[in-house]
């Protein structure tokens, strides 16, 4: 697309949507929300920018790999699930931690290998969305 109010608003939408999609990945242990709505947020504000940009400038800008997104994001998941089952506890029994003044935990661990499993699908789609065709020989 384009458009220069899209590629101007843009710029300053994106970081506000990435911002709080981290805020609602935070708060969604304690109240609603959590790894995948903030996730699909972070999607969305990367899809606003693919859209205003471009495919090519936005993988520019990432750095990593879409793969990279989801291998980390399914280890971070499968980690959190089988961490209780070294310390003989069932499945996806929460561990936790208290350092620095603050509880971090197994859940926390999961709803962030889901936050970036969430923004890999929602990468995928939209890069296959707005790439243009292979021409055919």
């Amino acid at each position: 697309m384009n458009s220069l109010i899209l590629r101007v608003a843009s710029r300053f939408l994106v970081w506000l949507m990435l911002i709080f999609s981290l805020y609602i990945l935070l708060r969604g242990h304690n109240s609603p929300g959590g790894g995948f709505i903030g996730g699909l947020i972070a999607g969305s504000a990367l899809a606003l920018f693919v859209m205003a940009h471009g495919v090519e400038k936005a993988k520019k800008i990432i750095r990593i790999p879409v793969t990279g997104f989801l291998a980390v994001g399914l280890g971070c998941s499968l980690t959190s699930a089988v961490a209780a089952m070294f310390l003989g506890k069932p499945f996806f029994t929460a561990l936790w931690v208290h350092m620095f003044g603050m509880a971090l935990g197994t859940p926390m661990l999961f709803d962030f290998g889901v936050y970036l499993t969430v923004i890999s699908a929602v990468l995928f789609m939209v890069f296959a969305l707005e790439s243009k065709p292979e021409e055919e020989s």
